[in-house]
């Protein structure tokens, strides 16, 4: 980038929101931190909560208002985590509950809220329940909670139904019975090692509402919920209609599915909202909601439900203007209509990042069974991926971080077959790679790995590309044109000019394959997807750009940021910088 961007004079509205305001939710920016992949403090190779407390600094000067940690509960790891043994602890590779209430009081103290997720659709088939289901056998309490069903045909051989896994084969596995015959099956959405619970089961439903209050016990701000709208199933288990997870684009839930976006889940959201508005500060939740229809994500965000939901359109709209308008438009209205805010997302740890995504013919997401690859122009995928980031952040609403993309990382995808741990490799017949590639550790110094991601000679659970040296924060830090600080100056303005303040967006006339925005104070954002520059009027203050102007020009697959007016007490020649 040539030159800095204009400094201002701009109207101010402060620091970053504080912990006692009540709505913070609503415009927080908030930064997800894998935790095996984020900071490594013992050296075992695995990021733990040490870690993520030695880096607050980094993520308070980065400008974020919140992480969202990634499960850190007692697992097996069959599926990172998301397979959980016991919800009221932490898993010793990650440290103790003593380190997590650390780790929460000396966010609170840097003025960060922390956000853990939370698995509510299965368990780890080590948990106690599933221990005594399988022990307890045919009718037993604790069979029920869980989905067991007796197997089609004579003998029971076949699974109940033709329900597929998430990350491919069947989603039933028979189980050997007490007395040792083959008996009844379970169902397991994700890998066997998930059993999905029952949750029309009274027990169930009581035992995660006192899980939460556990958790804002020790002083958690807020759950991300996995897997939000398939806890409840139809009580016929039907076959499901077809439905092709791999097929390129936003998948789409067929009407009447009968485990995905079931109206009967949204009883459960008002429950859980309940505990949440006991709670002084009242606590939020955001719900993995991957619905691409804005009218059923809103159902999930209605007052008295979830307070956020990710924007699965958002981050799976192809790199086009017609349609990402219609995706931005769409979202806005449906929530609006609830009085809900937009929560905006371009990667996160189940997603090709957008560096590699952006860089494709396909700019668009596909699902877990990606059984191919094209190839991506990295140098294409990064200067979308920086405009992307500008236009995200310019939107009215929250929006989420997904750690290393503020350093422009890319997928890995040429990480040996045998150190892949997605169980999507092992389900798919080692068709698809899955979504390690986007959970390599990030890079925080030096010239090699582990990049200062943990002590100097430890190994990372998976090999850093060699090429990440020029990628590391301690060398993004020094460089006024990299990634890093595109997100530290987006993110400051963010906080700072009151444009960013208001739910207000009035789109603009603009040649095709453009997008033309002004917020407040007549803060404009313009992106451009067209074939030509953009001509930005002559007499502005640029605030912020993602790549350098050509004279009064926005090149192609750019967006800036800008003032059409000269602002007021400006010096001479400042309106025209670009």
């Amino acid at each position: 980038m040539s030159g800095p961007e204009t400094p201002g004079p701009v109207p101010l509205v402060g620091d970053r929101l504080p912990l006692d305001a009540t709505d913070w939710w609503r415009t927080a920016v908030i930064y997800q931190v894998y935790i095996r992949s984020f900071a490594d403090a013992d050296g075992d190779g695995i990021g733990d909560i040490a870690g993520i407390r030695s880096r607050l600094g980094y993520l308070r000067d980065l400008g974020v208002d919140a992480l969202w940690i990634t499960p850190w509960y007692p697992s097996p790891m069959a599926d990172g985590g998301y397979d959980v043994a016991d919800y009221r602890g932490i898993d010793p590779t990650f440290g103790t509950l003593a380190d997590a209430a650390a780790l929460v009081r000396d966010a609170h103290e840097g003025g960060l809220r922390v956000i853990v997720d939370i698995v509510p659709n299965h368990t780890s088939s080590r948990h106690a329940w599933f221990r005594a289901a399988l022990a307890d056998g045919l009718g037993s309490a604790a069979r029920g909670r869980y989905l067991f069903r007796p197997g089609r045909g004579a003998d029971g051989s076949e699974p109940p139904n033709n329900w597929q896994s998430s990350f491919g084969g069947p989603a039933w596995t028979r189980v050997v019975e007490p007395d040792g015959r083959l008996g009844e099956w379970y169902l397991h959405l994700f890998d066997p090692e998930q059993p999905d619970l029952d949750w029309t089961n009274a027990a169930v439903r009581q035992e995660f509402e006192e899980i939460l209050a556990f958790w804002f016990a020790h002083g958690v701000d807020g759950f991300r919920i996995d897997v939000a709208m398939a806890l409840l199933k139809d009580p016929q288990l039907p076959d499901a209609p077809p439905w092709d997870h791999a097929a390129p684009g936003p998948p789409r839930v067929p009407p009447g599915h009968p485990f995905f976006d079931r109206d009967d889940v949204h009883e459960i959201w008002r429950a859980w909202r309940r505990v949440a508005d006991a709670r002084e500060p009242r606590r939020v939740f955001v719900g993995e909601v991957a619905l691409v229809e804005p009218e059923a994500l809103a159902r999930y965000v209605r007052p008295d439900e979830l307070h956020t939901a990710f924007n699965f359109d958002f981050l799976r709209c192809p790199w086009a203007a017609d349609a990402l308008r219609a995706t931005i438009d769409g979202t806005r209205a449906a929530l609006a209509a609830v009085g809900a805010p937009a929560t905006w997302v371009l990667s996160n740890h189940d997603e090709t990042r957008h560096v590699t995504r952006l860089g494709r013919a396909t700019t668009g997401a596909r699902g877990l069974l990606d059984g191919h690859r094209e190839t991506a122009d990295l140098e294409l995928g990064t200067r979308r991926a920086r405009a992307a980031a500008l236009l995200m952040l310019a939107l009215p609403g929250g929006a989420y971080l997904y750690q290393g993309e503020e350093l422009g990382l890319w997928e890995v995808e040429d990480l040996p077959d045998e150190l892949l741990q997605d169980p999507t490799w092992r389900r798919s017949g080692h068709r698809a790679r899955g979504r390690d590639g986007c959970r390599v550790p990030i890079p925080w110094s030096g010239e090699g790995p582990p990049f200062g991601f943990g002590p100097s000679g430890s190994t990372p659970w998976l090999p850093q590309p060699p090429a990440w040296a020029a990628f590391t924060v301690e060398a993004e830090s020094c460089s006024a044109g990299s990634m890093l600080e595109l997100y530290r100056r987006a993110l400051r303005l963010r906080r700072e000019h009151a444009g960013f303040a208001t739910e207000e967006l009035r789109w603009l006339p603009g040649p095709a394959g453009t997008l033309i925005f002004e917020r407040g104070h007549g803060l404009r954002c313009a992106v451009n997807v067209s074939a030509e520059p953009l001509p930005l009027p002559a007499e502005r203050t640029t605030l912020l750009k993602s790549v350098p102007l050509v004279g009064d020009r926005l090149p192609l697959d750019a967006t800036a940021w800008y003032i059409a007016e000269p602002v007021p007490g400006a010096r001479a020649g400042e309106t025209r910088r670009p």
